[in-house]
């Protein structure tokens, strides 16, 4: 192979990587449409379109072995190559979880209520800018905004905490009387008197929403400081 050959194998395992980080996105961002609007046709369209997520993530990580192998590059080549691999098991394990959002939707028998003043929309709008600005530094090659990756995922973790903490908030002030809650006005829901086991549910849902919600934006960093390797040698962001 010729030195043009390896750049352009190079170049388009980066439009492969591009690529996926766009499917990944839009998987994220219907998934989370499923989610709040209980779309349980559009669930099932990200749990099947996984499939096609995986299979481009095996695609590239066997791109980055070949180059590896074949043609044992060296400094910031081989700092790309590895930051590559890398990158794409974090966008494919924000894959799954996109899936795990819709699965939820799918789980959900709508038998409980809501909980009052989480507003999953807004702290889930802030995790897909994460993953659209990560993508963005890597597409860019923008060191400054892969740390304004880093410093936003610090935002969105404490919109997690606070949800979460209002949430247990929200459980102490319960009465509990046999098998049913009475909620009076701890929940959005107007009705005052709802199953145990329903809000239970409806509560441990809730907090798996949130941790996958977080975890989106840790991978988005992850992303950011793989991309901030490959660009500086710089190591300040990797975990």
């Amino acid at each position: 192979m010729t030195r043009e050959d390896y750049q352009d194998r190079l170049e388009r395992l980066r439009e492969t990587v591009i690529a996926l980080g766009d499917l990944v996105r839009d998987q994220l961002a219907d998934g989370l449409s499923a989610l709040f609007a209980g779309d349980r046709a559009l669930a099932r369209e990200v749990i099947a379109d996984d499939q096609a997520v995986n299979r481009r993530s095996l695609e590239i990580e066997g791109e980055c072995l070949d180059l590896l192998a074949l043609y044992q590059p060296v400094a910031g080549d081989l700092r790309s190559v590895v930051a590559t691999f890398k990158i794409v098991t974090d966008l494919e394990r924000m894959g799954d979880l996109a899936t795990n959002l819709a699965a939820y939707t799918l789980a959900s028998t709508g038998s409980a209520p809501t909980l009052p003043d989480v507003d999953f929309e807004r702290i889930a709008a802030l995790a897909l800018e994460l993953v659209e600005d990560a993508i963005e530094a890597f597409v860019t090659d923008d060191a400054d905004a892969c740390f304004a990756v880093a410093d936003r995922d610090a935002e969105l973790d404490a919109r997690c905490e606070a949800v979460t903490e209002r949430i247990v908030r929200t459980l102490v002030d319960l009465r509990v009387d046999g098998d049913a809650v009475r909620a009076g006005t701890a929940f959005s829901d107007e009705s005052d008197e709802w199953p145990l086991e329903a809000v239970l549910t409806n509560v441990s849902r809730t907090f798996v929403i949130v941790r996958d919600i977080e975890r989106v934006g840790d991978h988005a960093v992850n992303v950011a400081a793989r991309t901030l390797y490959a660009l500086e040698s710089s190591e300040e962001l990797l975990a």
